[in-house]
């Protein structure tokens, strides 16, 4: 085993302890809340394989899913944001730099990496709420859950991300 592998799943466990345990019992406003987890898909680099970037997606999304009560829900949104994330993070990217670019407010700066991040979060959360509502009968709650969530989750990575590039 790698070192890199070891960091990636120290991380991914650290997140799904983080979100299972403290931020599943947020709910800011009643709407509000925060998906920390997300920043697990926003850390992958330019020249990590897609196909590992789904598959690291998909296996939190089915645990997340089994300690939150959201059947296939969490899996499904995260799945698509780590299919989405490389073409994302392609236009942010220097056109000078290395293969292995890692993303993040040092390498990126600090509004191209908030860009990059309200970008995938605001990927997520439109589709986590839309399945997890399955309905737009109640369009100003799903757009309140949707807007909520994804402020209070950006914030939360941008202060992770500050604290973590010291």
């Amino acid at each position: 085993m790698n070192v890199d592998f070891l960091k990636r799943l120290l991380g991914f466990a650290v997140l799904t302890v983080a979100q299972v345990f403290v931020l599943n019992h947020i709910h800011l406003f009643a709407v509000a809340t925060p998906l920390l987890y997300v920043y697990f898909i926003l850390l992958f680099p330019r020249d990590y394989p897609q196909w590992a970037i789904l598959l690291w997606g998909f296996l939190m999304g089915v645990i997340i899913d089994a300690f939150s009560n959201t059947p296939g829900v969490a899996a499904g949104s995260l799945t698509l944001t780590a299919a989405l994330q490389p073409f994302v993070l392609r236009p942010f990217i220097p056109r000078d730099s290395s293969e292995d670019f890692q993303p993040g407010m040092d390498t990126l700066g600090i509004p191209q990496y908030t860009w990059y991040a309200a970008i995938l979060i605001l990927i997520y959360n439109v589709a986590f709420f839309s399945l997890e509502m399955f309905s737009f009968f109640n369009v100003l709650e799903w757009l309140q859950c949707i807007g909520g969530s994804s402020l209070l989750t950006l914030i939360l990575i941008l202060v992770v991300e500050n604290v973590r590039r010291r």
